[in-house]
């Protein structure tokens, strides 16, 4: 029962779906013959020859569009599904070819007819309903429309910041962001107000004194004026800044020369260079100028000559920098030296009532004479007391002074040299060196031997203290040349004359007392005797006047270096050569003795009858 209910069912609808579609396709024939030609929608401009409502569609037809025909829109004779949004149509690709927004059209996503009409497409009228704030330069970028003219103050802010869509003239600027130190660029009197005609004369930002916006007020206490250093007189005129007051020193030099400062502007001291006369200009007594002025005290001397005739100085202008001319006082300093007038008796001048000009002599220099000490011979402490210290110096006690407390006078005889006598040593045997320390009194020289000896041990005279008794050697073994060298006065050292030799003096010299040498010890010497032996040295044994003659070295002969003995001589080669009567002459008398002719001898000595002649005596035996 069932299955035949969805047969029926079944075929119930395939009747349906073909009677629909049976009028459908009467209905698609009735339009293809309502529908005009090709040629005849080609020569078609209007449609008022058709008779249809197509507000009632929904979409109106006007302007430009009741222009277009049908087909136009409507492709291939079909009505449902037409689109009705500008820009399903009026965009690249879209279903009918018409036109469309072209790349330089403002970046929007709203809808054309939201700008645009069907009666006229241009101009459109932008509404600027929708725009993201901040964006207004996409389009305002004298491009795709009018940007930012040329003097249009510099800002890298949104147009929208100040511009309204409503009324496109700006709002009062609210300077958000301005770069420090720019305001120049727009306040320059054309793009924006300037500095007025009356403002300092300056180069410094704007920001540097006033607040940014609004009435511009000043914010700073007092302008700055560093790096400023010239001309400001052309601010400083009483008008546009403080002028010079009227306590200012008269002067036509510009501020900038003594007002070098540019926080303080304390002024500079007056540079007096090349004034030379007109002083009391400014100096004149009971003038007062800014910052304060010398002028001629009431404790001044009396004068009426001008300032300049005494204080040459334009540097430091003190009293008697320029010496006042005292030519021809010769009486009476102390009517203005009275430490008031002008400078008076230091404290420091030893004490005095003759008056200045007794010892102050001279008129330029004032230098005071010698005290004339002539009949003062006692009381020398009064003025030459240790510690005193008067003007001009004078002489105290040193501090070296052998300790005494007898007075001055009492050595001291002389008024012009004031040489002290001759200390008097008497009865002094001990503690020499308390005074004799090369400070208070001589001491011992640096040529004096080394030793640490009190004075008195060798200096016993108390008038002559020289020359001390001799040296105590007794004990000493060794470093005789530690005094003995030459570096110590009258010390006896190796006389020139002495032989050669590095040996120590103590090698030979054993006494203490006598200093006589020991026998020079000639072991292991074989070789150059006449070195010592030549004659020249003190004490030292030279080759006897009866020496037989000969140039052969000592060595030769004296072997032996404890008894010196000579060897006997040898006569080979001497034979034949006529020449033993040299030395065996008779009346010859050699060291050691030597063998001449007897007395009886056969024959003479002169030649050719010499001892070697003939054959008679021989070299060996000397036999005949």
């Amino acid at each position: 029962m069932g299955m035949n209910m969805d047969v029926t069912n079944t075929n119930s609808r395939l009747r349906e779906l073909r009677l629909i579609g049976a009028l459908l396709g009467a209905l698609v024939l009735c339009l293809g013959f309502m529908l005009p030609s090709e040629a005849e929608a080609q020569n078609r401009t209007s449609r008022s020859d058709i008779e249809f409502d197509h507000s009632s569609t929904g979409f109106t037809l006007s302007g430009g569009h009741a222009q277009v025909v049908c087909e136009r829109c409507h492709l291939q004779g079909i009505f449902r599904g037409t689109p009705t949004q500008c820009m399903q149509c009026h965009s690249p690709g879209g279903r009918v070819v018409s036109t469309f927004k072209p790349a330089n059209h403002l970046p929007t996503s709203v809808n054309c007819s939201s700008c645009h009409r069907t009666t006229n497409w241009t101009p459109a009228f932008f509404t600027h309903n929708g725009v993201t704030p901040g964006s207004c330069a996409k389009c305002h970028n004298n491009s795709t429309v009018q940007g930012k003219p040329a003097t249009h103050i510099p800002t890298t802010m949104s147009c929208d910041n100040c511009h309204r869509t409503v009324a496109w003239t700006g709002l009062p600027f609210r300077h958000l962001g301005v770069v420090p130190g720019t305001c120049a660029t727009c306040h320059n009197g054309v793009q924006a107000r300037g500095q007025p005609s009356t403002h300092l004369v300056t180069s410094a930002s704007c920001d540097s004194c006033h607040q940014m916006g609004g009435a511009w007020i000043l914010v700073t206490a007092s302008y700055n004026h560093a790096g400023i250093t010239t001309n400001c007189a052309s601010c400083h005129n009483g008008t546009a800044a403080l002028g010079k007051p009227a306590t200012h020193f008269p002067t036509a030099t510009a501020c900038e020369t003594c007002h070098k400062s540019t926080t303080t502007f304390t002024g500079t001291v007056m540079n007096h260079t090349g004034i030379t006369t007109g002083c009391t200009t400014c100096h004149a007594m009971g003038m007062s100028w800014v910052g304060g002025i010398v002028t001629k005290p009431a404790t001044h001397i009396t004068t009426s000559l001008p300032c300049e005739n005494c204080h040459k100085s334009t540097t430091s202008f003190a009293a008697g920098v320029t010496t006042f001319d005292h030519t021809g006082n010769t009486t009476n300093c102390a009517s203005c030296h009275n430490g008031t007038t002008a400078l008076g008796k230091p404290a420091t001048h030893f004490p005095t009532a003759t008056a200045c000009e007794t010892c102050h002599k001279s008129t330029t220099t004032f230098m005071g004479t010698v005290m004339n000490h002539t009949g003062i011979a006692t009381g020398c402490a009064t003025c030459h007391a240790m510690g005193m210290s008067w003007v001009g110096g004078i002489v105290t006690k040193p501090a070296n002074h052998i300790t005494t407390s007898a007075p001055c006078e009492n050595c001291h005889k002389s008024t012009t040299t004031f040489v002290g006598a001759t200390y008097d040593h008497t009865g002094i045997t001990g503690a020499c060196a308390s005074c004799h320390n090369g400070s208070s009194a001589l001491g011992k020289p640096a040529t004096h031997i080394p030793t640490t000896l009190g004075c008195e041990t060798c200096h016993k005279s108390t008038t002559a203290f020289g020359p001390g008794t001799p040296m105590n050697h007794a004990g000493i073994v060794t470093g005789c040349a530690t005094c003995h060298s030459g570096g110590y006065a009258g010390v006896m050292t190796k006389p020139a004359n002495h032989f050669p030799t590095t040996a120590a003096c103590e090698t030979c010299h054993k006494s203490t007392t006598s200093f006589a040498g020991t026998t020079y010890n000639h072991a292991g010497i074989v070789s150059g005797c006449v070195t010592c032996h030549s004659g020249g040295y003190a004490g030292v044994m030279t080759k006897p006047a009866n020496h037989f003659p000969t140039t052969t070295a000592c060595e030769t002969c004296h072997k032996s270096t404890t008894t010196f003995s000579g060897t006997r001589m040898v006569h080979s080669g001497v034979v034949g050569t006529g020449s033993c009567n040299t030395c065996h002459e008779r009346g010859m008398n050699w060291v050691g003795g030597i063998v001449t002719r007897p007395s009886g001898h056969n024959g003479t000595k002169a030649a050719p009858n010499s001892c070697d002649n003939s054959g008679c005596h021989n070299t060996s035996t000397f036999s005949k």
